[in-house]
């Protein structure tokens, strides 16, 4: 089973992605296609929004290989050929991209004016994709084959950027005057979306036109299973080929051959609304982050599989733990009396949601810490996508969340901008901080790698300096993969999962 370097995927190396001289990708050019059967994979967090782009489905996108960017991520998380097969920066915000020869699956083909409309629909979308939060993205075609695109400021990491699932290259076809987005049929992957039933399943077959060689698997058959026991289950009874995310307290029932563990770049963390409801006030906040224990979890609901968080970002960042700054300056905590004078006056709301099955039970614990602290709380707990808008919303005091912090770039500022600044479109916790908006602005600018890693953790102690967030666990994930299925991507930021080489032995 072919799997991913463990450390190296986290690093954030910017000098080779600038340099855009990459060998085309790894697949198979002579377009073997094996003789196994269609794969059967069963995925965690049911479709938001059809599996648009532009929402938290975008991931599936790239996991299933339906579509892809300009770029993607090479095994060390920097920026290699995808649609575009070299790229090189004209100026300080300008960089020219070269076109690959390539077609889409409704059988149109590539150019830069595809490229031109899709990425002006992602920069045009309400909201707007978490990965151009922090950026202002204009696209033109030079010819058939070859665009410039332009920011508005700097970006020393837009071909990090592009990788991103949310900036997939799709057909004009995918695109809908009201402003959705489909990528059944659309994509360029080495497998097509031909059916997407609600929220629950979807069928994929081979594309058989794909520009980097066909796929081994003649298709994949998915099913949503948000319910972490049943996906283990279905692994176990030989119902899936792979499973996602097994639960932790399922992980040491699986036979060893087919429990995987990947060291992940994801954060289980307390968000704390800072923009309405009672946490608004510091001092409560603070005493929150007081009471909450993060390492208390790592034993009893993860059952070894987290390790206790430093901070936003854990080991698989290995970079971070080395440049990490000391949080200084934090509001004091109010005293237990204070805290409950101001529970009699309201409730503190806490939310999580079922998708990841230790959440539920880490809320608990946590809740618990938090009425022996004197809160009075309430929890609520549902499927992620009945609660999205609420979370985005503010409607929650607390939340208990698990977060794949280099998700959308493989770059931590975009991370940083998308969940902690003023504007940021995924900012749950509300925070509106000058110190944290100049600090991610700093981080945002800097060009040298060694001096972007340390503005990143600057700006890490200018947000956990406002108590808006308190990191617990890094986690562990495990996958579930079938004895006869060979090819899975062990990814730690749970962006890839199948690509061509991915079969039945």
């Amino acid at each position: 089973m072919r799997t991913t370097p463990r450390g190296l995927m986290a690093a954030l190396a910017l000098t080779p992605l600038l340099a855009g001289c990459f060998a085309p990708g790894d697949s198979d050019a002579n377009g073997g296609t094996g003789s196994g059967g269609r794969l059967r994979v069963a995925l965690a967090v049911p479709p938001v929004q059809a599996l648009s782009p532009y929402s938290n489905d975008a991931t599936v996108l790239s996991k299933l290989s339906v579509a892809e960017g300009l770029t993607a991520l090479d095994r060390n998380g920097t920026a290699k050929p995808a649609l575009a097969k070299s790229w090189k920066q004209n100026g300080a915000t300008t960089w020219t991209f070269e076109l690959r020869k390539a077609e889409f699956q409704d059988g149109t083909e590539l150019t830069a004016q595809a490229v031109v409309n899709a990425l002006g629909h992602a920069a045009a979308a309400t909201p707007k994709p978490r990965v151009l939060s922090d950026v202002s993205l204009t696209a033109k075609a030079d010819d058939a084959d070859t665009v410039t695109l332009t920011t508005k400021s700097p970006d020393p990491v837009l071909p990090l950027r592009l990788a991103s699932p949310a900036l997939s290259i799709l057909s004009a076809k995918a695109y809908g005057k009201d402003g959705a987005v489909s990528p059944v049929g659309t994509g360029t992957g080495p497998f097509e979306i031909t059916r997407l039933s609600g929220k629950t399943k979807a069928a994929l077959d081979r594309f058989d036109g794909y520009w980097g060689g066909k796929a081994k698997a003649p298709g994949i058959d998915v099913s949503w299973i948000a319910d972490g026991t049943a996906r283990a289950n279905a692994l176990r009874g030989g119902e899936t080929d792979i499973a996602e995310w097994i639960p932790t307290a399922q992980a040491k029932l699986l036979d060893k051959k087919t429990r995987h563990e990947v060291p992940s770049v994801r954060t289980d963390s307390l968000i704390l609304n800072t923009g309405s409801g009672l946490l608004t006030d510091a001092g409560l906040r603070a005493a929150a982050r007081k009471a909450v224990d993060g390492s208390a979890l790592v034993d009893s609901v993860f059952g070894g599989y987290a390790d206790p968080a430093q901070g936003l970002f854990g080991p698989a960042v290995p970079w971070a733990a080395g440049k990490r700054v000391q949080v200084t300056g934090r509001t004091g905590a109010a005293s237990a009396a204070e805290v409950k004078t101001a529970s009699k006056g309201g409730t503190l709301r806490l939310a999580t949601y079922t998708n990841r099955a230790e959440l539920p039970e880490a809320a608990t614990v946590l809740q618990q810490q938090l009425e022996k602290a004197g809160f009075t709380v309430k929890q609520d707990v549902r499927e992620y996508t009945q609660m999205e808008g609420d979370l985005l919303a503010g409607k929650y005091d607390a939340l208990v969340f698990s977060r794949v912090t280099l998700l959308d770039t493989g770059d931590a500022v975009d991370y940083l901008a998308s969940d902690f600044t003023s504007d940021g479109v995924y900012n749950i916790a509300g925070l509106k901080n000058a110190a944290v908006d100049k600090a991610i602005r700093a981080a945002a600018a800097e060009r040298d790698t060694a001096r972007r890693q340390e503005k990143v953790m600057q700006a890490e102690a200018e947000i956990l300096r406002t108590d808006a967030v308190v990191p617990l666990v890094h986690e562990k994930a495990v996958q579930g993969i079938a004895a006869d299925v060979e090819g899975v991507i062990l990814d730690p930021r749970e962006r890839s999962l199948i690509d061509v080489d991915t079969r039945l032995k």
